[in-house]
C-alpha cells in the first residue's frame, strides 16, 4: 500500500511538472497589455484620459530645455479638449505610444485631493479604520514633498451646468493655504497622472487602491486629510506659507 501511495504521489508530481513545462510563458507584450487594461479601467469609470510625456533618462521626453515637471505633463496644450473615455482612441494611443504616460482631466467627473505621501498614508489608515468609504488612491514617487498620495473623489462641480463648476483657481488663493497646508485640490482646469506612469529616476505612479472602488464625496475625506497635512507640516517644521499650492 505504501509503495502504491508513493507511485501515486510521484505520478501527480510528474503531471504537475509536465503542466508547468507546457504552460505558456508570459510574452514580452504582457506588461503593455497590463498597462492598457489599467488605462481602460480608468476610462471605463468615466475618467477622461490624454497622453502625457514620459522619462528620457533623468530628463523629460518633451523638447523643452529644463522642463520643470519632467514626465508629469500632457503632450498637447489642447489636453482638456483632447481628453476622452473612448476605448478605441485610448487603445490607439497606448499602442502607438507605448512609453507615454497618461493624465486625467479633473473637474468633469472626478476631483483629486493631492497630499504629501506621509500625510496621505496616515490619513488613509485613519479613514479605513473609521470605516469611511475611500475611493481609488494612487502613490506618486519622489523624494521629500515630491512624494505624493492622490485620493480620487467625485467632483464638486456639476458638469451639466458649467456655471456651477468649481474652478481650479479658487483653491489657489494664499488664504486657503493656511487652512490646508500641503493639500492640492485638483478640480476644473487641472489634471493628474494616472497609474501606471513612469517618472525619472526609476520612480512611478502606482495604484494603492484601484478603480474598483467607487468615487466618494470629497468632503467625507477632507477633514482627515487636512488634519494629517497640518500634522505633517508641524512635524516637518514647515510653516503654512511653505505649503504646496495647487498646480497644473
Amino acid at each position: 500500500m505504501g509503495s502504491e501511495s508513493g507511485r501515486v504521489k510521484r505520478g501527480e508530481q510528474s503531471r504537475i511538472s509536465q503542466w508547468l513545462r507546457r504552460r505558456p510563458k508570459p510574452s514580452a507584450e504582457d506588461p503593455e497589455r497590463a498597462r492598457e487594461a489599467l488605462l481602460l479601467a480608468v476610462a471605463a469609470a468615466g475618467l477622461p484620459l490624454a497622453p502625457a510625456a514620459h522619462p528620457a533618462g533623468y530628463r523629460c521626453s518633451c523638447e523643452r530645455i529644463g522642463c520643470p515637471t519632467p514626465a508629469r505633463h500632457p503632450l498637447s496644450f489642447a489636453w482638456q479638449t483632447q481628453s476622452t473615455t473612448d476605448r478605441a482612441q485610448i487603445e490607439r494611443w497606448a499602442r502607438n505610444q507605448p512609453q507615454a504616460n497618461f493624465v486625467t482631466a479633473t473637474g468633469m467627473v472626478h476631483d483629486v485631493l493631492d497630499v504629501p505621501l506621509e500625510a496621505g498614508a496616515s490619513a488613509l489608515a485613519r479613514l479605513l479604520a473609521a470605516g469611511v468609504e475611500v475611493g481609488p488612491v494612487a502613490e506618486s514617487g519622489g523624494t521629500g514633498d515630491q512624494a505624493r498620495m492622490l485620493f480620487f473623489t467625485a467632483t464638486r462641480g456639476t458638469p451639466e451646468d458649467e456655471d456651477e463648476w468649481w474652478p481650479c483657481e479658487l483653491d489657489c488663493h494664499p488664504e486657503t493655504m493656511d487652512e490646508h497646508p500641503g493639500l492640492r485640490w485638483h478640480c476644473r482646469g487641472s489634471y493628474v497622472l494616472v497609474p501606471p506612469a513612469a517618472l525619472p529616476g526609476d520612480l512611478a505612479v502606482t495604484w494603492i487602491r484601484g478603480m474598483e472602488h467607487p468615487l466618494p464625496d470629497p468632503l467625507t475625506l477632507l477633514e482627515t486629510l487636512t488634519d494629517a497635512c497640518a500634522t505633517y507640516a508641524v512635524a516637518s517644521d514647515r510653516t503654512p506659507s511653505a505649503a504646496w499650492p495647487l498646480s497644473r
